[in-house]
């Protein structure tokens, strides 16, 4: 034993040899996290936080190297690392490594930053700093006497930083980092020299997307070359990932030292991920087996989009979609919309002229103004440059000029106060007339909404005249067919009645007829029954007396039978209710408690069953308001209640129901360990049987329980899912009149530009063209943009101002594209202007290239709808 102890020893020193650089203990930095480019990638470059990054992760990782050894090398990772903003990347993380009886435990600490060069050029630096100690791990050595030997290997706390740069254009980066640039140890107070891990890293790597289809449709690739310079040799490596839309992942990678890998990740949600590495050795490692490695992610999807992100969008494989209802308005409801904007239209005509108007009388004031000014700075130039001239000439008139000097500056002060007092009641008559103009349209708007009131009002009181009218005409219908009916229904009763007097009449004289034949063989049978029954009764007399007989025998048999199975019985009861032996005490003890579970269990489902009940009644009178409300009639109002308090009770029912669920499965599972101990000794016992139909019973009830928990737990996720789309139902159906009249008011103004714009005679320029809103040269990507299909438009103009759209949409008209259109973005308030839309980014990239050089394409950019 001692022997075998000495040997391990001494194999573990040689592999921590392998990981230091000299005989006292330190080891070199080196997490061996190589083959993955979707978590954890800071190991690869500092940078790489930042680097195509769009959101934050939490992630635990676990590697086991060469698992055909035992107590080979194992690693363990937990890290939060990620995008922070639009120019910060960060991360932190706690590992621990261990290499038989050698462990090494720290933290790690990240921190990325970019500088923008240009649109599609990114500069990115980072820094990665970690402080770790390595030493024995004295728990896993087990001795049989002292050894001096261990208490001389050394302990060490170290701290290394590690420096990275990456520079990034639209698809490629290229980067460079310095592994272990410093190491300091802390127990000796000196840095690390001649660190045979001390390396030099670069890469090259590629990032884009496939123009696929079906199930590789908009399939991101990444691949990363890579090469490590150290002192003594040079590894190069390479990774390659495919990352599908639908939320799973393949990986591939080569290392020259450590040999071939594959790997497969998935979204088992949009949240939560998985993903799992195998590496296979070849070469001089050959015989050291396969290294595995797993990694459990929740991911933070930020609602902003970053520039210079990985750009896919993320989706999990048991994530939900959900379908939007069309809502479609009538044609009475189209006429209302029209009419309403067609007022909108006549008031905004009636604002422009009047802002028009007031924006030229202020230009003239302005204008006026400038003029005045001017006159007197010339004028007081003029005078400088004379009161200089005389000064220079006659120093004697100084005195005499400067008076009339001042004089004249009276006077224009004077003159320039009476313009502007003139200047001022004009303004004040403008805007009185300015004042009653508005309050005229006011009136006139006001006396439009009336009118159209009434109009409605009328038109309802036609519909609801109509109604009555075929109310009325219905019941007088049905009225008639009422009558019609009770007469015919008459007629066939007194059918009836005629025809049932002649059949009794037929059936009397038939009754009378077999009442005849039944007395004469009613006379007859009575012989022969008289006969039978004195034949029948002395067989009766024999036969009692001889089951009387039969009977004692029996009695006398049962009842020593009964006796003996009620003490079999008893003794069973007895024995089963009080085993003799600890184990049957144990498991009599154990079913009683496991019986009681199973009531508080029945009890927390029935709890269970009753709020999942009440919120699917609150669930069906949500959908009948908003049916109702549909068809415009309004319901009373539902009485208030908590949600809340309903749902903190839900949730400790279903936590107490977990908890009591967990608690009976490992009774059972003790009860069936112990069952099955017992029966190794005592085999099929009177007890054994018992509480085997009892283990049996019991495990029935608790598969019905977690049935019936999963059924609940699935019931409830399917009522929470309608009432979500019934409430989004009864606020879109608040917000659908307005988003209807602006559409509608939209569609009007588009066809009024393309049927009054006629073609321009001077050709126009780029300058000509306010193009509005400054937009990204990457993919924007909108979402649930209404009465707008999916697809990639050119978009050559962003405007939040109607009458900027407006000016824009007529002057590309002018130029002759007359397929011009536009959609509005209801979260960002934007109208965006395109004439062209395609399905795949591979077409709209191609017509990106080919724009030509028309003016209005100056700024053209593109934009994805995903509804």
């Amino acid at each position: 034993m001692k022997t075998h102890l000495l040997i391990l020893f001494i194999l573990t020193l040689a592999s921590q040899m392998a990981f230091s650089q000299q005989d006292d203990g330190v080891v070199s930095f080196d997490l061996p996290i190589r083959n993955s480019l979707v978590f954890n990638r800071y190991n690869i470059n500092p940078t790489f936080t930042f680097v195509r990054e769009q959101n934050k992760y939490i992630s635990f990782n676990n590697k086991r190297q060469w698992i055909q050894f035992d107590n080979a090398p194992e690693m363990f990772l937990g890290s939060y690392s990620g995008r922070f903003s639009e120019n910060i990347g960060a991360g932190v993380a706690a590992f621990q490594q261990n290499y038989g009886v050698l462990t090494t435990f720290g933290g790690l600490i990240n921190f990325a930053y970019n500088v923008k060069l240009s649109t599609d050029s990114n500069l990115t630096f980072g820094l990665n700093a970690a402080a770790y100690k390595s030493g024995v791990n004295t728990s896993n050595i087990v001795t049989n006497f002292d050894d001096p030997s261990l208490q001389n290997v050394p302990e060490n706390f170290l701290l290394t930083v590690n420096p990275g740069i990456n520079y990034g254009t639209e698809f490629l980066d290229f980067g460079i980092s310095i592994n272990n640039l410093v190491l300091y140890n802390i127990e000796t107070s000196s840095m690390v020299e001649d660190d045979p891990k001390q390396s030099i890293k670069a890469h090259v790597m590629h990032t884009g997307f496939f123009d696929g289809r079906g199930f590789f449709k908009d399939t991101k690739f990444s691949g990363i070359l890579m090469s490590e310079f150290r002192q003594d040799e040079t590894i190069i490596s390479g990774l390659a990932t495919l990352n599908v839309p639908k939320g799973i992942w393949f990986q591939v990678g080569y290392n020259n030292l450590y040999g071939v890998s594959g790997g497969l990740g998935l979204n088992v949600t949009k949240n939560i991920a998985l993903e799992y590495n195998i590496e296979k050795s070849i070469g001089e490692l050959v015989e050291f087996g396969s290294s595995h490695e797993v990694t459990l992610a929740y991911r933070f999807i930020t609602k902003k989009k970053y520039d210079y992100s990985g750009d896919e969008d993320v989706s999990g494989l048991f994530t939900k979609k959900r379908i939007k209802p069309i809502v479609q308005a009538s044609e009475e409801e189209l006429a209302g919309i029209r009419e309403r904007a067609a007022a909108r239209r006549a008031q905004a005509k009636l604002d422009r002229e009047a802002a028009e108007k007031a924006k030229k009388e202020t230009d003239a004031n302005a204008l006026a103004e400038a003029q005045a000014k001017a006159k007197q700075l010339a004028e007081e130039k003029a005078e400088r440059e004379a009161k200089e001239k005389l000064a220079r000439e006659e120093a004697a008139k100084k005195a005499k000029l400067l008076a009339e000097q001042q004089a004249k500056e009276e006077t224009e002060r004077k003159a320039q106060e009476e313009a502007e007092a003139r200047a001022k009641a004009l303004a004040e008559e403008k805007a009185k007339e300015e004042a009653e103009a508005r309050a005229k349209a006011q009136q006139l708007a006001e006396q439009k909404a009336r009118e159209e009131a009434a109009e409605k009002a009328r038109l309802l009181a036609e519909q609801q005249a109509k109604e009555e009218a075929e109310r009325k005409a219905k019941e007088e219908a049905e009225a008639k067919a009422m009558l019609l009916a009770e007469q015919k229904a008459k007629e066939e009763a007194e059918a009836e009645a005629k025809a049932q007097q002649l059949a009794e009449q037929k059936a009397r004289e038939e009754a009378a007829e077999k009442a005849r034949l039944l007395a004469e063989q009613q006379a007859k049978a009575e012989a022969e029954r008289k006969a039978q029954e004195e034949a029948e009764a002395r067989a009766k007399a024999l036969a009692e007396q001889k089951a009387k007989e039969e009977a004692a025998e029996k009695a006398r048999l049962l009842d020593e039978q009964q006796a003996k199975e009620e003490t079999d019985n008893k003794a069973n009861e007895e024995l089963i209710e009080n085993p003799k032996d600890e184990i049957g005490k144990t498991i009599a003890s154990l079913t009683k408690d496991a019986e009681s579970t199973n009531d508080q269990q029945n009890k927390l489902l029935e709890e269970f069953e009753k709020i999942v009940d009440i919120k699917d009644e609150d669930l069906k009178d949500l959908k009948e308001e908003n049916d109702l409300s549909d068809q415009g009639i309004t319901v009373q109002p539902k009485p208030f209640k908590s949600v809340t308090a309903e749902n903190n009770k839900l949730n400790a029912i279903k936590s107490d129901l977990d908890a009591v669920i967990e608690s009976q499965s490992q009774k059972i599972d003790s009860l069936n360990s112990l069952y099955e101990e017992r029966y190794k000794t005592t085999k099929l016992d009177e007890v054994n049987l018992f509480y085997r139909k009892k283990i049996e019973n019991l495990k029935l009830k608790q598969a019905e329980a977690k049935t019936l928990r999963l059924q609940l737990n699935n019931r409830l996720e399917l009522i929470k899912e309608a009432t979500e789309f019934e409430k989004r139902r009864r606020i879109k159906r608040a917000a659908y009149d307005n988003e209807q009249d602006r559409y509608a008011q939209d569609r009007a103004m588009l066809q009024n530009i393309k049927r009054t714009t006629k073609l321009a005679e001077t050709p126009y320029t780029s300058d000509d063209f306010d193009f509005g809103l400054e937009q990204s040269e990457n993919i924007q990507i909108l979402k649930n943009v209404s009465n707008t299909e999916s697809g990639y438009y050119l978009i050559i103009a962003v405007h939040s101002n109607i009458n900027k759209r407006n000016e824009f949409l007529t002057k590309v008209i002018a130029s002759g594209r007359t397929n011009v259109d536009f959609f509005y973005d209801v979260s960002s308030s934007k109208y965006y202007i395109y004439y062209d839309k395609f399905d795949s980014i591979s077409a709209a990239n191609r017509a990106m290239e080919n724009k030509g050089n028309r003016p209005y394409n100056v700024k053209m950019s593109l934009v994805k709808i995903e509804n």
